[in-house]
């Protein structure tokens, strides 16, 4: 009887052995096959506008077709400067394995918080400018992203208004205390100095500003120029308005401010903006690379695009010479 039990725990002894084998060589091929961990990003993003917003989705579908398990922390500042900073801190704080930096503001909170946490940002115009990284080839530390300003994008802009729709005098309206902006209104300042253009400008703190900085220019400009600052962007609609009932031509920064009402813009997809930068998310996170050895990103595909329904409204004729890509 003993011999017999000696047996038996020897054969249920092998079993177990054999069945721990196989659980551990089916965890070997998962973990193979795919990246089972789940992460959690932090997202940090200024204010509510759609670019902002397609930059976001596309960051996430770029994650989900990477096939990656993710729990998202999201927070808006909705353009407080106070809550953006208290955002920051809140993400380094809540364990988060990567923060995604939506818009200058965000990523410089960020950045200020964390020098551990890998950081990646969109919606960046000038990331050497806003001390995120060190160049945009080498961008060391824990910070990378891409950036939202092609390099034709203002001096395409600025010679379309003076060629094609003969402008003289051209109105902006910024935040001065955007850092993306203040580099956006230096870049046009020094592009005009070789044009017959004059640049009148009508700065903001806060988006209620924007309906009286617009009502300032009327009678001083012939058209309006709205670069990618996220206060008047997000506020885009009351400068439509005003600049529909003065007939005024609107370019715009971005073509999702091109729906909303502007006249033309050069621009890209934010969503594909977003998408790069969650590519860039993923390699981080695999393990595959450190921000500092990610190079920093600048968009790739330039279109300019005419909305139909705002030139008909100002009584703008749509040339054939523009080549534009045309939006309702």
């Amino acid at each position: 009887m003993k011999i017999y039990l000696k047996k038996m725990a020897v054969v249920i002894f092998g079993a177990a052995l054999l069945l721990g084998a196989c659980g551990e060589g089916e965890k070997k091929e998962s973990s193979a096959n795919g990246d089972t961990k789940k992460y959690k990003i932090g997202v940090t993003q200024i204010v509510e506008h759609p670019s902002l917003n397609a930059a976001y989705d596309g960051f996430k579908k770029a994650l989900e077709d990477a096939g990656l398990d993710v729990e998202y922390v999201v927070q808006n500042a909705q353009n407080d400067n106070s809550a953006n900073t208290t955002i920051a801190t809140n993400l380094v704080n809540s364990g988060v394995d990567l923060i995604f930096a939506n818009s200058t503001p965000s990523a410089q909170a960020v950045a200020s918080a964390t020098q551990e946490i890998p950081i990646v940002f969109t919606s960046v115009t000038d990331a050497v400018g806003a001390e995120l990284v060190e160049s945009l080839e080498s961008p060391g530390g824990n910070v990378t992203g891409t950036i939202d300003l092609h390099p034709d994008v203002i001096p395409q802009t600025l010679k379309f208004l003076q060629e094609q729709l003969s402008a003289k005098n051209v109105g902006i309206i910024y935040n001065a205390g955007e850092q993306n902006a203040r580099v956006q209104v230096d870049k046009i300042h020094e592009v005009v100095k070789d044009m017959d253009l004059t640049i009148v400008e009508a700065p903001v703190a806060t988006s209620a500003d924007v309906k009286q900085a617009v009502d300032s220019l009327i009678g001083k400009v012939d058209s309006l120029y709205i670069i990618k600052d996220n206060t008047v962007v997000s506020a885009l609609e009351t400068v439509t308005s005003v600049a529909f009932d003065n007939k005024l031509p609107m370019m715009v920064g971005e073509l999702d401010s091109v729906k909303r009402g502007g006249l033309a813009a050069y621009g890209f997809s934010y969503h594909d903006l977003g998408y790069e930068t969650g590519q860039m998310a993923v390699k981080i996170l695999k393990g595959e690379s450190k921000p500092s050895e990610l190079p920093v990103q600048v968009p790739k595909k330039l279109k300019f695009v005419v909305n139909e329904d705002t030139a008909s409204k100002i009584g703008l004729e749509i040339k054939e010479e523009w080549k534009a890509e045309l939006s309702e």
